[in-house]
């Protein structure tokens, strides 16, 4: 446990940032494995990429991904559902 005023704080900020990066990481997840499930079934792909592909996004702006691990995690979801699909 922390002594001092400033850690303690650092502590309480980096719980409260982990629990979000947590719940963003397990949405991507989540909305990566629709579209994926989505492009196996052969149902409509539109819906399902978009909101993967934006969640991506979205993880990257908020810090959550290196933007780099975003262009890569996009560009590999595109090819596994290109290949699904075709």
């Amino acid at each position: 446990m922390a002594n001092i005023k400033s850690q303690i704080k650092r502590n309480r900020q980096n719980e409260r940032r982990r629990l979000r990066n947590r719940a963003a990481r397990a949405e991507l997840k989540t909305r990566t494995r629709t579209a994926l499930e989505a492009a196996e079934a052969g149902e409509s792909l539109d819906e399902a990429v978009a909101a993967a592909m934006k969640r991506i996004d979205k993880a990257a702006a908020q810090g959550v991904l290196h933007p780099n691990t975003a262009s890569r995690r996009k560009s590999r979801l595109q090819r596994r559902l290109n290949r699904a699909s075709s």
